[in-house]
This record gives C-alpha cells, sequence and structure tokens, in this order.
C-alpha cells in the first residue's frame, strides 16, 4: 500500500500495523525509517510510543489533537468501548465526557491524551464466560473504522451496575431514555448473567419508566420483578437521599420519580 493511502486509511495507527500495511524493504526497521521522515515533515505526530497519529492538511502536530477513541483502538486492539464511551458511540450521550473507556483483555495503565482520559479495564467477571462471553456487543462504523462496543442492552445494565463509569445515574437514564430500541429478551439474557438483584430492579424500574418508549409488557415487567432484592438499595454508592420504590426495592433520588415518560411531560 502505498503511503499516502495508508495514511488516508489508518487516521492513527500501530508500528504493526504500519509495518504489516506498508510491507517496506526491512520490515520494522525500514517502516520506522519512512515514519521518521514523515514525523520531521509533520504529517505524523506521536501519541505514545509506537502510536502515531496523521495529522489533517492544515493543522500542526502541536494543535492537532488525536481522537481519544482511534488512539485506545490502536493501543488495544481488542478494546470493547463501554460505559459512557459506548453511550456517545451509540449515539446516545447527552452530556460531553471527557474520559475514554473500554474493556480489554488486558488491563494498561490510563492514558492522558490532551483533556481526556483512556481507561482500559477488565471485563466484568460474569461475562468472560460461556455462554455470557460476547453477549451485547456490536460493532459500529466510526471514522472509518470498526469498534466494537457495548450495544444499548449491555450499555444500559453495565451503567446501572457502575453508574460513576457512565457518567452518574442521571446521565445515564437521560441517555439511554434516547436509545430508539431495546431488545427486552437480550436484556433479561444479560441480567441472567450478572445475576444481581438491584441490577433486575433497577433495569425494571427504568423499563417501567420508560415502558411506552420501549413498548413494555405488563408480563415482561413482573418477570423482572421477580428477582429484585429482598430489602431496600441504593444504586449508587456512598448515596443516603432517596425515595423508596417499592415494586423495585430500589431508593432512587425524588428527581428520577417526579418525571414521567418524555411523552408524558
Amino acid at each position: 500500500m502505498k503511503t499516502a493511502d495508508f495514511f488516508y486509511t489508518h487516521p492513527i495507527f500501530s508500528l504493526d500495523e504500519a509495518t504489516e500495511g506498508l510491507a517496506p524493504a526491512g520490515g520494522r526497521a525500514g517502516t520506522l525509517e519512512r515514519l521518521k521522515y514523515h514525523l520531521t515533515t509533520g504529517r505524523l505526530k506521536p501519541v505514545i510510543r509506537g502510536i502515531y497519529a496523521v495529522v489533517p492538511p492544515g493543522s500542526s502536530p502541536e494543535s492537532f489533537q488525536p481522537d481519544p477513541f482511534l488512539v485506545a483502538a490502536a493501543v488495544r486492539p481488542d478494546s470493547v468501548f463501554a460505559y459512557h464511551s459506548a453511550l456517545e458511540l451509540l449515539g446516545a450521550g447527552h452530556s460531553t465526557w471527557h474520559r475514554c473507556t473500554a474493556f480489554t483483555d488486558q488491563r494498561r495503565r490510563p492514558l492522558q491524551i490532551h483533556f481526556t482520559e483512556i481507561d482500559f479495564l477488565a471485563h466484568p467477571s460474569p461475562m468472560r464466560t460461556e455462554p455470557c462471553r460476547g453477549l451485547g456487543l456490536r460493532r459500529i462504523e466510526y471514522r472509518g473504522k470498526l469498534l466494537r462496543v457495548t450495544g444499548p442492552e449491555r450499555t444500559l445494565v453495565d451503567g446501572f451496575r457502575r453508574p460513576a463509569e457512565a457518567g452518574g445515574l442521571e446521565e445515564l437514564i437521560t441517555s439511554a431514555g434516547g436509545f430508539p430500541v431495546l431488545d427486552l429478551g437480550l436484556l433479561e439474557k444479560i441480567l441472567r448473567c450478572y445475576d444481581i438483584a438491584n441490577l433486575w430492579a433497577a433495569t425494571g424500574w427504568f423499563l417501567e419508566h420508560f415502558r411506552h418508549t420501549f413498548h413494555v409488557s405488563d408480563s415482561s415487567l413482573e418477570r423482572l420483578a421477580r428477582h429484585r432484592p429482598r430489602s431496600a438499595q441504593y444504586l449508587e454508592r456512598n448515596r443516603r437521599d432517596g425515595v423508596l420504590v417499592p415494586r423495585w426495592n430500589l431508593l432512587l433520588p425524588k428527581v428520577f420519580l417526579d418525571a414521567g415518560e418524555p411523552d408524558e411531560r
């Protein structure tokens, strides 16, 4: 592949990707020599060791800020974007979030890319084993690259499991309420994998709250309610203010209970 073509299709890339794609004489050493030339001309910008960003025409290496999602995918090709990053990539993120989060098979220390921190987390233990491995994941196209991301159903459950990673409960509920559709059968499969009572309850409350949006039946809500916790639970750690929702045995901030569905407000 010609260098210009490679740069066009790989806005962020690793040295290994360049060696494979450019296949210069001398292999890896030859690739490094070619990249060094483009670094000196300002066509490339080093991100971290072994990762490079193509500087768009008209931009300077000093002012150009690489896309954190593409950086994460280049650093860890097995990245599965999750939590608020998934909300953003699915087009549902409600607020700007200067943190990029991905599940990977091997954790590594966080990266700081300009104002954004990139965190690489281990996959949740229940989702590492069959038949749960890969459940609720999908591939989406992002700036010409296919990225793996937790789908709406998995993102919702993972967000209730760790609300802070999704930007907090309000951000999660507002964003997830904008999903165009939810697969209720898939949601139940994911909940069975985690098998945590307050996740069943939180998901049940959410579906009840948005029952018209997602066409949720009474029988679906009843199945979820059978798994609710026996005693009242908070969803956010260290939170001690809330109103009890008896059907789900959840203590939720009053603001969520005062608001109806979008078509009821």
